[in-house]
């Protein structure tokens, strides 16, 4: 059954009416659902789509069956329900994609946990007050290594940025240096500061151990044995996103109203290992229900990933605990013109969530959240 409802977001240039639709997904196949079956989830999806962008969409499901849920648009000015086929930018969900290889790569003995940086990656964490013979790669996987928080590219974030090379591309290796001339924020293993440079600089090292561009590394070792024909890591330079893809906008408010302006198109390489890919919420959720399914690291590096302190982010993954009583686990993501969450169940639930804008302000990840344990939590 397909229920619709229009709303009027009026902006300074341009009006629209956007429509509500939801589907459900199961075995591959759309088949049509009553509202009823998904009331609360549905009810979470309004109020977070109510505080982000012109649509928002939830992939979800248990025991084999998977169903969608969609409200308002991809496309603004169009009736395009987002689906979960859609390409988008998942953002700093890559960071889960990069610890994966690592945690590989200790399975197979060539990087471990509690080594320090220097080891592998000799002279690059050094200078300011860093030392990479004290910041292991067990600090840089679970944001312990005392490097300040950094979002090149979002200047109303930060104004120091990496410099760009001629051709709109960014170094890595440049890309932690100006991550780290920024003072440290604590020693190495004292606190929790989530950065973006540490995944930039196991991205290197993934390059370091492995002699294979990082993505290279990501694609043979998780999207390659997944099957995960909708993922990938854009080379340099790539900023197209593949079709069919989820448009992304910067939101404004102004007052109750909204103005919708196309996102901005930072380069894949300025972000790399820390959060340049891109997937659909079917893939997305694949990734995450085989890595916590054990299909790709061992048990120990699995149970690794999941030890979680006081922050509840472990080595690439977060912890949530829900209101029926479980533990969820995943990540989110946030890239121009995206916000995005994945969690899954040890007991085979998931869910995998996108809306189409990323404010620079105010982002609703409260309304996400509570959208996740709606998800999840069904009966």
């Amino acid at each position: 059954m397909t229920t619709r409802r229009n709303r009027t977001r009026l902006s300074a240039l341009v009006g629209a009416v956007c429509a509500m639709t939801m589907t459900l997904t199961a075995h591959g196949g759309t088949a049509h659902a009553r509202t009823e079956d998904h009331a609360a989830t549905l009810a979470a999806l309004r109020t977070l789509q109510a505080s982000a962008g012109p649509g928002a969409a939830v992939h979800a499901g248990a025991d084999g069956a998977d169903w969608t849920l969609s409200v308002g648009t991809g496309t603004y000015g169009a009736d395009r329900p987002i689906r979960e086929d859609e390409h988008f930018l998942v953002g700093s969900q890559t960071k889960t994609f990069t610890a994966t290889v690592l945690l590989q790569l200790v399975d197979e003995g060539r990087v471990a946990l509690d080594a320090p940086v220097e080891t592998y990656l000799p002279g690059l964490v050094t200078g300011n007050g860093h030392d990479g013979t004290r910041i292991t790669v067990r600090h840089l996987l679970q944001h312990t290594s005392g490097i300040a928080a950094y979002s090149p590219g979002v200047p109303w974030v930060v104004t120091v940025q990496p410099p760009r090379n001629a051709d709109g591309t960014y170094d890595p290796r440049e890309v932690v240096r100006t991550g780290l001339s920024f003072a440290p924020v604590s020693a190495p293993g004292t606190s929790f500061t989530y950065s973006n440079t540490n995944y930039v600089i196991l991205g290197l090292l993934v390059e370091a151990v492995t002699g294979a561009p990082a993505r290279e590394a990501i694609r043979s070792r998780v999207i390659e044995p997944l099957g995960l024909s909708s993922t990938s890591f854009p080379a340099h330079g790539d900023r197209a996103l593949p079709a069919p893809a989820v448009t992304g906008y910067h939101g404004a408010r102004l007052g109750g109203f909204y103005i919708w302006t196309p996102a901005k198109v930072l380069d894949p390489s300025l972000y790399g290992t820390a959060g340049a890919m891109v997937s659909t919420l079917e893939d997305v959720t694949a990734f995450y229900r085989s890595l916590l399914g054990g299909e790709l690291v061992s048990p120990g590096s699995l149970a690794e990933m999941k030890d979680v302190p006081a922050s509840r982010v472990g080595l690439g993954l977060s912890s949530r605990q829900l209101s029926c009583g479980v533990t969820a686990w995943g990540h989110s993501g946030g890239m121009p013109g995206y916000l995005s969450y994945t969690l899954v169940t040890e007991d085979g639930r998931h869910a995998s969530a996108v809306t189409n804008t990323l404010f620079q302000y105010g982002a609703p990840s409260s309304q996400m959240i509570a959208l996740m344990d709606a998800a999840l939590c069904e009966d």
